[in-house]
C-alpha cells in the first residue's frame, strides 16, 4: 500500500524557516512535489523534483527562498522554506507520481498519489 506522510509543519513568524519532509512508503516514484491550499483558494503548484536526476521546477513566488531536495535512499522528498511570509501560510501537501516528467508540468491532476497535509502559518 502506497502511503506518503509529511511532517514538519508548524507556526513561524514572518521571515523565519521550516523543513518538511514526506516519506514514501510501497513503492519508489519518478516524480515528487509539494503544494499548497490556502483557505478559500484553489489548491496550487509550490516545487518539483525528478527523483533519479534531481532536477527541479518552482512557482515563481517562492524561487530563491524555498528548496525541493530528495533522499531516495529513504525515500523521501524536502521542503525547505526561508524567509517566510504571511502569504505563504497554507496546508502543504506532498504528492508523488511514477513519471519522471511530472514533476516539471505543476500540475496536480497528472499527480497519482497525496499525503494527508500539514498546516503551515506565518505570522506577521
Amino acid at each position: 500500500q502506497v502511503q506518503l506522510v509529511e511532517s514538519g509543519g508548524g507556526l513561524v513568524q514572518a521571515g523565519g524557516s521550516l523543513r518538511l519532509s514526506c516519506a514514501a512508503s510501497g513503492r519508489t516514484f519518478g516524480s515528487m512535489g509539494w503544494f499548497r491550499q490556502a483557505p478559500g483558494k484553489e489548491r496550487e503548484f509550490v516545487a518539483g523534483i525528478h527523483m533519479n536526476a534531481g532536477v527541479t521546477y518552482y512557482k515563481q513566488s517562492v524561487k530563491g527562498r524555498f528548496t525541493i531536495s530528495r533522499d531516495n535512499a529513504k525515500n523521501t522528498a524536502n521542503l525547505q522554506m526561508n524567509s517566510l511570509k504571511t502569504e505563504d501560510t497554507a496546508v502543504y501537501y506532498c504528492a508523488a507520481d511514477p513519471s519522471r516528467t511530472t514533476w516539471s508540468t505543476g500540475r496536480p491532476e497528472k499527480y497519482d498519489y497525496w499525503g494527508q497535509g500539514t498546516q503551515v502559518t506565518v505570522s506577521s
